[in-house]
């Protein structure tokens, strides 16, 4: 499984971006697939998840409300659309698929290449 990120960029504090992450190759193999972000100084962390069929989501509290990940399944494009962005937001924003449920964020197996975030106070 191959995956491709894109979208990210510099912007304001409150205003919007929106990441894709195109998956090719044996997609059929995937339960889910998810953003991670890691942020200056800080560990890598879960953002959100949907699985494949689209049926299941979830999102890191600390996004909640702001995020919102959704699948194209004519392009099989997962979507991650982020409003009111703040400096916190800021980081390098990663998809990550993976074949079976492991628990939260666990069991990533495939991942992209990084998308820089930049939020600018």
């Amino acid at each position: 499984v191959q995956l491709q990120a894109s979208g990210g960029g510099l912007v304001q504090a409150g205003g919007s971006l929106r990441l894709s992450c195109a998956a090719s190759g044996r997609t059929s193999v995937v339960y889910d697939l998810g953003w991670f972000r890691q942020c200056p100084g800080k560990e890598r962390e879960f953002i959100a998840a949907i699985t494949w069929s689209g049926g299941r989501i979830r999102y890191t509290d600390s996004v909640q409300g702001r995020f919102t990940i959704s699948r194209d399944n004519a392009k099989n494009t997962v979507l991650l659309q982020m409003n009111s962005l703040n400096v916190e937001d800021t980081g390098v924003y990663y998809c990550a698929a993976r074949r079976a449920n492991w628990g939260i964020s666990s069991g990533y197996e495939y991942w992209g290449q990084g998308t820089q975030v930049t939020v600018s106070s």
